[in-house]
């Protein structure tokens, strides 16, 4: 029997996650295990100091994800609810989905995929360039589409990873490279296929409260603590893993600072923008990242930090209008801002870094210019004293051209296929509003009793 056209794009969303967790319960009973646990005492002593060492990071990063970039999504008034809900469901949905891929890619033995604490962690890290994406189509994209864009996006990003890193060696141990600029790059290529050349207008439900940018701000404050903690995880303990998080700390430091400075400068009455405030504070975390566990000077941090916040103001305030005017770009978050425009300086800051490193006697790289862990590490270790400093500074130039190619292409690809009419795109008058998507009992924030249901049933006939 068929389904009603008016229950249809209802029943889609359900369907799609309980097919998808069904296939994963069934997947992980015929291949997923733990590893055996280790008889003798010094094994179990290595095992636990390992787990007593990470999961503090796991932690931290758990909150950025789920708490702080959930807030951060939260300067739409009327979409506060389905920001923090899909940017949830999405953290969930693809972690498992890059469990799934990597320990097929990577992990598969004797028919077995051994689950650890490692793996899971890089499989958060895969689900942060999803998280990052559908920034630029915040709010104009129903859950199902978010939902395919994740399962396109997730294994384009393992192949891109695999490239930058394992191919050409790039050192990037914070992902500013494999995560920030890839993932940036993919968003505005959904959001440019996706809307086409259509001009988007200033939605009456798209501005800003203070009571909505305060929300998003207390997520910028979670993240900027966090931070370090996602940087540094990933490094060896020790040295490198001291001077990622004292890098990450400086640098965001004085992206803070300079963003309230460029800000204020901006503005006609010396005041700072909101959204400057809520972006600009973590750029120095975004460019950092590549050069974080690196010998660089102290002073190299505070400025990749001030330069970072410089370029996300003077984003946020010339760049974005430019593209959205002269290429008809939608960028609803401003990513290009936060992780583009850092995450290219950030690849840059690493070329210099690498051809400014000191040498050693032999002439060869110290070992701090040595990947110190993470996406960069196990792949490549000690590649960046072998192939010499001219080598080393095209892999890394080599690398940001891969991540922007690879991810625009990949990302115009996935947003042709989310114009599928399935997928239940919301129409332009209902966008940013929770109303579509979650039942809301304060009624309050209705302009009538019955707009709920009015506006629910006009949806569901548009989009079908």
């Amino acid at each position: 029997m068929a389904v009603p056209p008016s229950t249809y794009p209802r029943r889609l969303l359900p369907l799609f996650l309980g097919l998808f967790q069904g296939a994963l319960l069934l997947f992980f009973a015929l291949f997923v295990t733990y590893d055996e646990p280790s008889a003798q005492v010094e094994d179990t002593s290595l095992v636990a100091n390992q787990v007593y060492s990470t999961f503090p990071f796991f932690q931290d990063i758990q909150v950025m994800l789920v708490v702080g970039l959930g807030l951060l999504l939260t300067f739409l008034p009327r979409y506060g609810f389905s920001a923090l809900t899909h940017n949830f469901l999405l953290l969930n949905f693809s972690v498992q989905w890059a469990l799934v891929l990597q320990g097929l890619l990577h992990h598969f033995h004797h028919g077995q995929i051994h689950l650890d604490l490692h793996k899971l962690l890089l499989s958060e890290f895969a689900a942060v360039t999803v998280l990052i994406s559908v920034g630029a189509i915040l709010g104009r994209a129903s859950p199902c589409q978010l939902l395919v864009m994740a399962t396109c996006e997730i294994p384009l990003y393992l192949a891109s990873e695999w490239v930058i890193v394992t191919c050409l060696g790039v050192l990037d141990v914070g992902g500013t490279i494999t995560i920030h600029v890839f993932s940036c790059y993919f968003g505005l290529g959904v959001s440019k296929a996706l809307f086409r050349a259509t001009q988007q207008p200033l939605h009456p439900k798209e501005t800003p409260t203070t009571s909505s940018d305060l929300m998003s701000l207390v997520g910028t404050l979670i993240l900027w603590v966090f931070w370090p903690s996602f940087v540094a995880v990933l490094c060896q303990p020790g040295d490198a893993q001291h001077r990622a998080i004292l890098n990450t700390l400086l640098a965001m430091s004085a992206s803070a600072i300079t963003t309230v400075v460029a800000s204020s400068l901006l503005d006609r009455d010396g005041k700072p923008s909101p959204s400057h405030l809520q972006n600009g504070s973590l750029a120095g975390g975004v460019a950092i990242g590549v050069v974080a566990d690196m010998a660089v000077p102290p002073v190299a941090a505070l400025a990749l930090g001030s330069l970072s916040a410089v370029l996300c103001v003077l984003g946020f305030r010339f760049l974005t209008p430019l593209l959205a005017r002269k290429l008809t770009l939608h960028d609803q978050c401003g990513i290009h801002n936060l992780h583009g425009l850092p995450g290219i300086l950030g690849a840059a800051a690493s070329i210099v870094a690498v051809l400014v490193a000191p040498k050693d006697a032999s002439g060869s790289h110290p070992s701090q210019l040595s990947p110190a862990g993470g996406n960069a590490s196990e792949a490549v270790e000690g590649q960046g004293g072998s192939r010499g400093v001219g080598g080393q500074a095209l892999c890394q130039a080599a690398g940001l051209a891969v991540a922007v190619g690879a991810s625009l292409l990949a990302g115009l690809l996935t947003g042709s296929a989310l114009r599928l009419p399935c997928l239940a795109r919301p129409p332009e008058r209902l966008c940013f509003d929770d109303l579509l998507y979650f039942k809301i009992h304060d009624q309050a924030e209705s302009p009538g009793p019955d707009s709920s249901a009015e506006e629910g049933a006009l949806a569901l006939k548009e989009q079908v």
